[in-house]
């Protein structure tokens, strides 16, 4: 009751200034937070917290020696925090400082109706490598501008087409191996490494392509589609999460999800990609019978 009374009086003595100041912390915090969401930041929250539990627990239950080190490591904690996770906070670093301002204040300004264009035309593609077995790594960035992957391959700076999504993955071409970074409605590069998923999770048969993919979705926002070499199957990687064996009709559909959510249009959408699907149907149908 003390330590209430404290607080409704603290409360009470509070300026305007000071609700300004809580208001925007909590906004930085609110829109900074899903930037930085990623399993190796989680790693070292978590190894954070479980060195301040243990050295709290030590002094509670008087384990002298045991307090004694956690004191020390306390003491240069920072430097050790540094040196142990240097690759994960660079990382982290490195996505807070490719993040625009704009997408912090305002979210993504691209118009839905462009974002139509470049799904429809790497759909198509995908389609057509997926019928070919032309493998294909395509990444679609978000909030996070992916800066360090995308000074790992060549510079394009060219418009989404369904043609050179199929020139860029040709299997006598340059760039085929690595992967196409599409950011801001254009393919930004192509050639890209991206990082190999460790996860132990992932079905034996999954080739590099398909870890590099999750592993790129594990470690940033973006959303990467992944068509097989062997199989021609397509499939899509989001959150570290992979959905396999999915058809066109499915895939633009994931896309626009992902892509475009909250869209003015989003019921017309989904209600034009039913009919496409429908049409589609219909015409093999048609087509089957006149053979």
């Amino acid at each position: 009751m003390e330590s209430l009374q404290n607080l409704l009086q603290q409360i009470k003595g509070m300026q305007w200034s000071d609700y300004l100041d809580i208001a925007v912390v909590a906004f930085l915090i609110y829109k900074v937070l899903p930037l930085i969401k990623s399993r190796n930041t989680l790693r070292i929250a978590k190894a954070l917290a479980a060195v301040l539990i243990l050295a709290w627990l030590t002094d509670i239950m008087h384990l002298y020696a045991l307090s004694f080190i956690f004191d020390q490591f306390l003491a240069v904690g920072l430097l050790a925090f540094v040196i142990l996770f240097q690759p994960e906070l660079r990382r982290m670093l490195d996505h807070l400082g490719s993040v625009k301002l704009s997408t912090i204040f305002a979210g993504s300004s691209k118009p839905v109706q462009e974002m139509e264009t470049v799904i429809s035309q790497t759909v198509t593609a995908c389609e057509t490598m997926s019928r070919e077995k032309v493998g294909a790594l395509i990444v679609f960035a978000r909030e996070q501008r992916l800066d360090e992957y995308f000074k790992t391959g060549t510079q394009i700076d060219g418009q989404v087409s369904e043609q050179l999504i199929r020139n860029i993955f040709f299997p006598k071409a340059a760039l085929h191996d690595g992967a196409m970074i599409i950011r801001d409605g254009r393919v930004a590069a192509a050639g890209c490494v991206l990082p190999l998923s460790e996860s132990n999770r992932l079905s034996l048969d999954l080739g590099t392509r398909h870890r590099a993919g999750v592993g790129m979705s594990e470690v940033s926002d973006a959303v990467v589609i992944i068509v097989s070499e062997e199989t021609g199957t397509i499939s899509v990687a989001v959150g570290g999460m992979l959905k396999r064996h999915l058809a066109p009709q499915t895939l633009e559909k994931l896309l626009y999800n992902e892509l475009c959510p909250g869209g003015e249009n989003a019921e017309e959408q989904s209600l034009a990609l039913r009919l496409k699907q429908k049409l589609s149907t219909h015409k093999k149908e048609t087509d089957g019978y006149e053979e």
